[in-house]
């Protein structure tokens, strides 16, 4: 009598289990290749508009050398009277950059408290918030732009004075948008649980409504420093810019006047331009990253790939 040994069906290893993904992971853009060249260019040129002034000379310094080509010690080349245009180049970045955040601040301020704070009110307000939010939309922004700055004298139209103008031209899209988001979030089962407990109303849309909306703000905010990096640029070109401060379209202003563009003399209109394309191209990268958080069909296909991602990184660790 032959012994048999019973033979033991092989068992099916058990799936890895699926981790959640982490909530502030949601908030946050996926890593992409478009996403990391976006961030290079965009913190490329934000280190040279700020330790660039530091590294280079005076912008300002006269030579006997004018539309002298790059050589060794000058870089960049020389302007029709002779000025270093890589000490240009930097000061001017460092204040197309100081408009395009400050106008990016201001109207991203104004949109939300006009979008937000009129939503979560209702009634009257909200219609009120509505009525100015649509005469600002139908408004049309470049000319409107451009007869404020005529109309304001040279002499006072400061760095402060072009922002403002900006930000008053650029909000009214936006806060369209973060009404309707507010309108379906204030609806929600843990705000309305929020109002009835008597919160105050600033502590109800900080803390329960605002976080919701962090990605919306955060794509609008980028967009509008690169609109008003464009804007300021075109302002400047036509000679309505900042008085006594040196932007990125001062300089193609100058060398407009100068006859850079006859004269061959690239150095001094290219570098400029081509900064103003370089940062508006990583922004522009920067907030497709971010609309993958904000539209809601883009929103399911980056969650299934983190969740994608994670499964395979769990089956990999398994197999360890």
């Amino acid at each position: 009598m032959t012994n048999t040994v019973p033979v033991q069906a092989a068992l099916p290893t058990p799936a890895p289990a699926r981790r959640p993904v982490p909530a502030w992971r949601l908030l946050v853009p996926t890593m992409t290749p478009w996403l990391a060249v976006g961030l290079v260019l965009v913190v490329g040129i934000c280190l040279f508009g700020l330790i660039g002034p530091l590294l280079v000379g005076d912008p300002d310094t006269i030579r006997d050398v004018g539309l002298a080509g790059p050589t060794g010690d000058l870089w960049l080349g020389t302007t029709q009277t002779g000025q270093d245009v890589l000490a240009q180049l930097a000061h001017a970045t460092r204040g197309s950059l100081q408009i395009g955040f400050l106008v990016g601040i201001l109207a991203t301020v104004l949109s939300a408290f006009f979008g937000i704070y009129g939503a979560y009110l209702g009634g009257a307000a909200d219609e009120v918030f509505s009525l100015l939010t649509n005469v600002f939309l139908v408004i049309p922004g470049l000319p409107l732009v451009i007869v404020i700055s005529g109309f304001v004298p040279r002499e006072s139209r400061g760095l402060w004075t072009i922002a403002v103008v900006l930000a008053l031209t650029s909000w009214a899209a936006s806060a369209r948008v973060l009404r309707a988001q507010t309108l379906s979030v204030r609806n929600r089962e843990y705000v309305a649980a929020s109002r009835l407990s008597g919160e105050r109303a600033w502590r109800v849309i900080v803390v329960e409504i605002l976080p919701n909306l962090l990605p919306v703000l955060a794509s609008q905010f980028v967009f509008a420093v690169i609109a008003a990096v464009l804007g300021e640029a075109g302002l400047s070109f036509l000679g309505l810019g900042a008085s006594g401060s040196s932007t990125l379209g001062t300089m193609l202003f100058y060398a407009q006047n100068g006859f850079a563009l006859a004269l061959g003399a690239w150095w001094w209109f290219l570098p400029p331009g081509l900064l103003i394309a370089l940062l508006g191209t990583g922004l522009s990268l920067v907030n497709f990253s971010i609309d993958e958080i904000v539209n809601p069909k883009l929103k399911n296909v980056r969650l299934h790939r983190k969740r994608t991602r994670a499964t395979a990184k769990a089956e990999r660790r398994g197999r360890r």
